[in-house]
């Protein structure tokens, strides 16, 4: 009888062990995201590689990222989104003035016919945003000597930086969303209107996306979002910090892109990897959905070293809900 018994319990409580972690989502990820096993996908010899911007052309990725080596910002293209051509420097530092000795932190928004980009100039401990265009991603013009945005509020301190861009058709308008704050991670998301991509509006209420201090992972400061369109929603990506040196990345939404922002129940949806390339922080997400899956694409880092990993999500819904 024992010997028949003792079998079965122990099959018994191995099969609700494997259950549970069949049932268990992976540390590194939640709500259906999942790392790409190739990670990272960009860096390696290429040094530092940080906060990126990604349009999808045809069958093509074109991916401007941040060099941290060169103090520039670089173009690589990719048909798979994981294998990357060789980086060519398409916005370097612009000695002629002085808030671009660095330049980093682009968006990069394709209107009409052409190219235009919103990066980060910094230089003398303080950051700006600055504007260029193109004609075909490659080959940049800046349009102003003088930044296009500053830090002019209490609440940004010394650095406007991470400009995400959208057009709004109707309204014939550029939408910012722009990170202010302290000089190594800004502090909070605010947001400003323009008719040119030139002459900026902020907001009165800025800003307009701040930390939770209830939210263990997001409670000291929160930044670097990407904003995406999907049906009457803003998706807004962003980063989440416990302190300045850990970060993850979540995800909320709004009606209006300004108020009334619903975090997502599996916030953060990624983590970093225990021992692995992006041990230490997760940082700057930019997603893509391709029409049956998103594609998002971020820095992570391990020690002093950035690199650029991809994870994925199967189908469009993100999981918020009905509400």
């Amino acid at each position: 009888m024992k010997t028949r018994i003792v079998p079965l319990v122990g099959l018994l409580f191995l099969a609700c062990v494997r259950a549970d972690k069949a049932d268990t989502p992976p540390t590194e990820t939640t709500a259906g995201w999942v790392k790409h096993p190739k990670n990272p996908v960009l860096g390696g010899d290429l040094g530092t590689c940080f906060d990126i911007s990604v349009l999808k052309e045809g069958d093509t990725y074109r991916l401007w990222f941040s060099w941290r080596p060169k103090k520039s910002i670089a173009l690589v293209e990719s048909k798979d989104g994981v294998r990357w051509s060789k980086p060519v420097i398409i916005l370097g530092p612009n000695g002629k003035t002085d808030w671009e000795n660095d330049v980093n932190r682009p968006v990069v928004l394709k209107h009409g016919d052409r190219y235009q980009m919103w990066y980060t100039g910094q230089a003398r401990g303080k950051s700006w945003i600055g504007f260029a265009t193109s004609q075909d991603g490659k080959t940049w013009q800046r349009r102003s000597d003088k930044p296009v945005l500053s830090a002019d509020q209490p609440w940004e301190k010394v650095a406007v930086m991470c400009p995400h861009v959208l057009y709004d058709a109707k309204e014939k308008r550029f939408r910012l969303w722009y990170s202010g704050g302290e000089q190594y991670e800004p502090n909070a998301i605010g947001y400003a209107t323009s008719k040119d991509g030139l002459k900026w509006t902020k907001h009165e209420n800025n800003p307009i996306f701040r930390p939770v201090p209830e939210n263990a992972w997001e409670k000291e400061r929160v930044t670097a979002c990407q904003v995406v369109r999907q049906g009457d929603w803003h998706v807004l990506f962003y980063i989440g910090f416990r302190d300045r040196d850990h970060a993850q990345i979540g995800v909320a939404r709004s009606r209006d892109g300004r108020t009334d922002w619903q975090r997502h129940p599996g916030n953060p949806i990624i983590r970093p990897g225990n021992d692995k390339w992006d041990h230490d922080a997760v940082y700057k997400p930019y997603a893509i959905f391709d029409g049956r899956r998103w594609l998002l694409w971020y820095n992570g880092r391990k020690g002093s070293v950035e690199q650029i990993g991809l994870v994925l999500h199967d189908g469009e819904s993100l999981g918020f809900g009905s509400r």
